[in-house]
């Protein structure tokens, strides 16, 4: 099996249908990779592939050069990268749910974001996560929250690791069209050591205004940051990178993290895009619109190859 599924894509445009440059306060630079699988080393992965990144930035054209040195940067990676590299997914076929899975995942609206807790095999995982009371007691204060017009409340009793609980999805490639995956195991730690490795890896003048690395679970319905090391003090003044230097812009919030991703740039399918460098343009110098940066670039050479990891990987996006 190749690994790869999709079409190669220049870290300097954006995936189909989406924008490099958000609302004028944020560019995002989708990175693509070869399909990423379990046991792989997900830190040296990110790493080298952003000091790529800002090898390749100099053959860009100007706008979108100006876009990614705007500001105080961070690195987005995709929660379904790290739980694969963590070898927490699981093909459905050596899964064997229990009976209350069953039952349960047979109550769970499924959209076309994806399935959720909606397929036993999940829901299976989820009782395992959290535990089979928890699971029964969000499901009744989701229940009566319905009935009064209330929404969400499910994930809010089962918690945020039930809730990046994933399944099979037909847009996937596989393996994870016939797997189910749980959270990545401590994010927080995962981001921490990430950022020390792109720190290591990226010249002076770039790893002066890195912000640290984001780990968030995110898709065409919603977002959430899972795990990072990039968070401020404060919702509004300067703010302190992960190097003890100043950053620009306001200080940093998972809100405010997660609002970045408003219109999930890593896409939902195939696009093989896990990381993404991301550029605060708040404060910055010079004002940066969709416009001025462009919705594509010109593609140096360099920027025309994915970084190879090794065939029979799953294909991570977004979620």
């Amino acid at each position: 099996m190749s690994g790869s599924t999709g079409q190669t894509k220049s870290d300097f445009e954006p995936n189909p249908g989406k924008t490099l440059v958000l609302g004028g306060a944020w560019a995002r630079f989708p990175l693509q990779v070869d399909l990423v699988a379990p046991g792989d080393d997900i830190t040296a992965l990110a790493a080298a592939r952003v000091a790529r990144f800002f090898a390749d930035l100099p053959g860009a054209d100007r706008p979108v050069r100006t876009a990614a040195e705007a500001g105080t940067w961070y690195l987005f990676v995709s929660e379904k990268v790290v739980a694969v590299s963590q070898r927490r997914i699981f093909r459905i076929d050596e899964l064997h749910p229990s009976l209350a899975a069953r039952v349960l995942s047979r109550f769970v609206v499924r959209t076309p974001y994806g399935i959720g807790l909606g397929h036993p095999a999940t829901m299976h995982l989820a009782i395992g996560e959290a535990g089979l009371p928890r699971i029964l007691l969000a499901s009744a204060v989701s229940l009566a929250g319905k009935a009064v017009g209330r929404r969400g409340l499910f994930y809010r009793v089962a918690g945020a690791r039930v809730r990046s609980i994933d399944g099979p999805t037909p847009y996937s490639a596989y393996p994870a069209n016939v797997s189910a995956k749980l959270a990545p195991a401590d994010p927080d730690g995962a981001a921490r050591r990430i950022s020390a490795a792109v720190r290591a890896a990226v010249p002076p003048q770039h790893r002066d205004r890195f912000g640290g690395t984001v780990i968030i679970d995110a898709n065409d319905l919603g977002r959430n940051v899972l795990g990072t090391d990039a968070l401020g003090t404060g919702t509004t003044g300067t703010g302190t990178t992960g190097t003890g230097t100043t950053g620009r812009g306001p200080g940093r919030s998972r809100a405010r993290l997660e609002a970045a991703f408003a219109d999930n740039p890593l896409g939902q399918g195939r696009q093989q895009t896990p990381f993404a460098v991301v550029v605060d343009l708040a404060g910055a110098a010079t004002t940066v619109t969709a416009a001025t940066a462009g919705r594509s670039a010109r593609t140096p050479a360099a920027a025309r190859r994915r970084t190879p990891v090794a065939a029979g990987r799953s294909s991570c996006s977004g979620r």
